[in-house]
């Protein structure tokens, strides 16, 4: 009997070094409703404006309780990702979280197409993802940028060093 499910797929060759990143931010206590929706219409706006590099960026609910809202990102290659991170206002969005969560937790998992994961879990007190079965380590010293974790070069300064973070890096501690 033939089918009658259409069947398709995509043909990526044009995009070799493509990259996707899922994000998500978690309320952990009533305060982070205000920062989460606080943070929603900042990083629409962020990609309406069509960052260089971002081909695609959709939302989702991941949980109503505790809410957990999502985000996917397509981008072209890692360095337009990067580059946009380091960018206004993406990197003062992430200074100040890094400062202070405002009561919410956030991570992000990035895939390369050209092979290689990585991910970080700030404020998370749950293991989803990746951490649900991998080994967790403290995002210090070589593990604390995401250059370092996905073993991928990248020229720039991070948006936020470990010394300016912590006081002191890692290896002095």
């Amino acid at each position: 009997m033939p089918t009658r499910v259409e069947r398709r797929t995509v043909n990526l060759s044009a995009y070799p070094d493509l990259v996707i990143v899922y994000l998500g931010m978690r309320v952990n206590r009533i305060t982070g409703i205000k920062t989460l929706l606080g943070f929603g219409p900042k990083i629409s706006s962020s990609a309406t404006a069509q960052p260089d590099g971002l081909l695609r960026h959709e939302t989702f609910i991941w949980s109503l309780f505790p809410t957990h809202a999502g985000i996917r990102q397509y981008w072209r290659d890692l360095n337009s990702l990067w580059e946009w991170t380091r960018s206004e206002p993406h990197r003062q969005w992430w200074q100040n979280f890094l400062k202070d969560s405002g009561g919410t937790g956030f991570w992000h998992e990035t895939y390369f197409r050209r092979g290689g994961i990585e991910a970080v879990y700030d404020d998370v007190p749950e293991k989803i993802g990746l951490m649900a079965f991998a080994p967790v380590v403290p995002a210090r010293g070589p593990m604390f940028g995401a250059a370092a974790r996905a073993e991928k070069e990248f020229g720039g300064r991070p948006v936020l060093s470990e010394e300016e973070l912590y006081g002191e890096p890692e290896t002095q501690r």
